[in-house]
């Protein structure tokens, strides 16, 4: 058996998928079958209706198809050929596609099992070297994303190598589920979406707010201690300045319509760099000035279709942990170390601590002086060498207006999540006219760099309760810690331990709740709540505490003062 790639592996299992269901139900329309992250999926059109249980019935089909180890068999046909064929099977977006293909362009066709599929390939030799797969779920998909178009059904499923790494992936698709983010949300009060105030818009409960301000707060200040300064904007923009910018000429749909104020129309912001430019611009600007870091935690609205609205990983307004760093050529270097650097410290202190980089080049069709593309690209590789970061390059993957490195990280069940973006831009200095004053006197146009370093605080805050569960580290747990008086005659030694870890800067509830004391400590910990606090007769007597923690459980009985050490202790250690 030769050796196959595992993306070769699930493009070929979409297919074998495509036969069975092509045997099972054979009225059945194909369009597009490709391979994913972690598997497969297909999309068709038929009078059957899907429903999960089908599912079986499918995989059982196409384990026989595997077992009898068919070919993957290739065809060149012309275009003519082509036609035929498809127009002979009554496959309607398999022509729609065929027409996609650049005239002089080879065409390939693949038959498996009885199915034949317009495709590029490549695919393995026979079926049985696909290893072990699952279907998973059946969704919508508009044809096309378009959604004018029909609504095709969708079967994904997943592919690996072996039995082994499919069990592995299925543990963690069931951990996942349980650290969903919009699952636990709801369960911990954090925040919620309402269909009243509108799909994509998140409403911050108390707990999840205090969490965000404590994030923000952290943010804020290690930017200042970092050589930040920081700015706030409007929400909305001329139509003018959006027209400068490009957004109206590229970015129209992504916009949210226009309002019209003074007979002049204004647009809802969908990013904060043209107000930075703006305010850049107020005044001439010296070389003696540079370098400008500005940063924002800007709100932004962008629209995004219903279906892809998924809790806060990808919403409607979201509000961006924006920074903007304008220099000179002398400075870039050193800079984007600085902001590499400072994007990795902030991981660490989230308790990210598997990072890649992944740097994008120069596509063919872009704009800026080559050598300033090639003076970017020295910099962006010289910083992630000298940060020690395992890099991936994506050639001819940079936006048209510059080169960029995408931080991934690694959360606690190892999946990999995009995150901090480091972005050069050629295209918005020239658009506005940026320039500074050198140290001859002359004009010249500066370096810009977009960083985002959560990306959104509400992407981050979704990925940041999957990684702990809802188990945040004591520094940002809404709730320090929780005090229980077993009966009512502890409820002044409560209020008194309460108030003395709140003047110290604990955050502290009380459950004075007439329940056992076991319900409320089952309570706590549903809640995660990092330290519990009993109080009983001898506690209350002696000005002591029985603590219990989330991760070391019983801790025993402790002086309130002993207790406050112990909690400033993880502070401290961001644990």
């Amino acid at each position: 058996m030769s050796k196959v790639s595992i993306e070769t592996i699930r493009h070929s299992a979409a297919h074998i998928m495509a036969a069975a269901v092509q045997n099972l139900y054979p009225d059945a329309k194909f369009d597009i079958g490709p391979a994913t992250d972690d598997g497969f999926y297909y999309d068709f059109d038929m009078s059957h209706r899907l429903v999960p249980e089908d599912l079986e019935k499918i995989e059982e089909e196409m384990k026989k198809i595997i077992n009898s180890g068919v070919k993957f068999e290739r065809s060149e046909p012309t275009r003519e050929e082509a036609v035929k064929l498809l127009t002979a099977a009554g496959q309607k977006y398999k022509l729609e596609r065929l027409a996609d293909i650049p005239e002089g362009s080879t065409i390939s066709f693949y038959t498996c099992g009885g199915f034949t599929d317009l495709c590029r390939g490549p695919h393995v030799e026979h079926s049985r070297q696909i290893g072990a797969f699952k279907l998973m779920s059946i969704a919508g998909s508009y044809y096309r994303g378009d959604e004018k178009n029909p609504m095709l059904q969708r079967i994904y499923g997943i592919a690996f190598g072996d039995k082994k790494e499919l069990n592995e992936y299925l543990k963690r698709i069931e951990e996942a589920k349980k650290r969903d983010h919009r699952k636990l949300g709801k369960e911990l009060e954090l925040f919620s979406v309402s269909e009243t105030v509108g799909p994509g818009l998140v409403l911050w409960h108390p707990r999840g707010a205090l969490i965000r301000n404590l994030i923000e707060t952290f943010w804020r200040d290690r930017h200042y201690k970092s050589g930040y300064d920081l700015l706030y904007t409007p929400h909305i923009g001329r139509s003018n300045l959006w027209e400068t910018s490009g957004h109206l000429s590229f970015y129209k749909e992504g916009m949210y319509s226009s309002m019209e104020i003074d007979e002049t129309d204004y647009y809802v912001k969908p990013m904060n760099c043209p107000f930075h430019i703006e305010i850049y611009k107020t005044r001439i600007r010296s070389y003696r000035e540079l370098p400008l870091r500005w940063a924002e935690l800007g709100t932004v609205y962008r629209y995004e279709k219903s279906g892809v609205l998924h809790g806060l990983l990808r919403v409607r307004g979201f509000t961006q942990d924006d920074a903007h760093i304008i220099c000179t050529p002398e400075q870039i270097e050193s800079e984007i170390e600085n902001v590499l650097r400072f994007s990795l410290s902030i991981w660490e202190c989230f308790g990210f601590k598997e990072i890649k980089a992944y740097l994008a080049t120069r596509p063919a069709k872009a704009v800026g002086q080559p050598e300033r593309w090639e003076q970017a690209l020295v910099s962006l590789k010289k910083a992630i060498e000298k940060c020690g970061l395992d890099c991936e390059v994506d050639e001819g993957g940079g936006a048209f207006y510059g080169p960029k490195i995408d931080l991934k990280i690694k959360d606690a069940i190892g999946r990999e999540w995009q995150t901090s973006t480091i972005q050069f831009d050629f295209n918005l200095p020239e658009r506005f006219d940026m320039t500074y004053v050198g140290e001859d006197g002359q004009k010249h146009q500066p370096y810009m760099v977009h960083r985002a370093l959560f990306g959104s605080l509400e992407r981050f805050f979704g990925i940041l309760v999957e990684h702990y569960a809802g188990a945040f580290p004591l520094w940002i747990a809404p709730e320090q810690i929780r005090i229980l008086p077993i009966t009512e005659r502890q409820h002044e030694a409560a209020e008194k331990a309460k108030i003395f870890l709140r003047e110290r800067g604990f955050r502290v509830e009380t459950d004075c709740r007439s329940e056992s004391v076991g319900s409320k400590i089952k309570d706590a910990r549903n809640m995660r709540v990092p330290y519990i606090a009993v109080i009983g007769d001898r506690e209350a007597e002696t000005g002591t505490a029985s603590v219990r923690s989330r991760r070391e459980d019983q801790l025993g009985e402790m002086s309130l003062e002993a207790l406050a050490e112990k909690l400033q202790s993880d502070l401290d250690k961001k644990i």
